[in-house]
C-alpha cells in the first residue's frame, strides 16, 4: 500500500510569521484541528518542516489514489469556458458575413470638453 502524510493543523497561526501562515494554507490547513493527506513529495516535506511547530504529522498507509486538489473556482472556469468559445468559432463561421458598416456610422460621436470645477479663492485680508 502507498504512503501518504495526514497533516493536521494543531496551534493557530495567528502570530506566527506571514510566510509561515502562507506556507501552512498552501499544505490546505486553515482551521485549527483541519486535516489534509498529500503524497510525501520533497515540497511538501520541506513545508511540513518549515511550519512543523504548529502542525501534527501521521504516515499513513492508503487504498487506492490520493485525490488531487484543485486550486479554487478558477480551473473549474477555465475548463468550463474552452467548449463555449469552441462553440462560438463554429457558429461565427456558419452565418454569413454582413457588410462593413459606412465610416460615417461607425465613428464615434466627438466628446464634450470636462466642465471646469468653480475654484473658491481665499479673500486676504489687507
Amino acid at each position: 500500500m502507498p504512503k501518504a502524510l495526514k497533516i493536521t493543523l494543531s496551534k493557530s497561526l495567528i502570530g506566527q510569521v506571514p510566510k509561515n501562515v502562507k506556507t501552512a494554507h498552501a499544505l490546505g490547513l486553515r482551521k485549527i484541528g483541519q486535516s489534509t493527506i498529500n503524497h510525501p513529495t520533497s515540497a511538501v516535506k520541506g513545508m511540513v518542516h518549515q511550519v512543523k511547530h504548529v502542525l501534527t504529522v501521521e504516515e499513513i498507509d492508503v487504498e487506492g489514489e490520493i485525490p488531487r486538489k484543485r486550486r479554487g473556482h478558477k480551473a473549474k472556469a477555465a475548463a468550463a469556458a474552452a467548449p463555449k468559445a469552441e462553440k462560438k468559432a463554429v457558429k461565427a463561421k456558419a452565418e454569413p458575413v454582413a457588410a462593413a458598416p459606412a465610416a460615417e456610422e461607425a465613428a464615434p460621436a466627438p466628446k464634450k470638453p470636462a466642465a471646469k470645477k468653480p475654484t473658491t479663492k481665499k479673500k486676504t485680508e489687507e
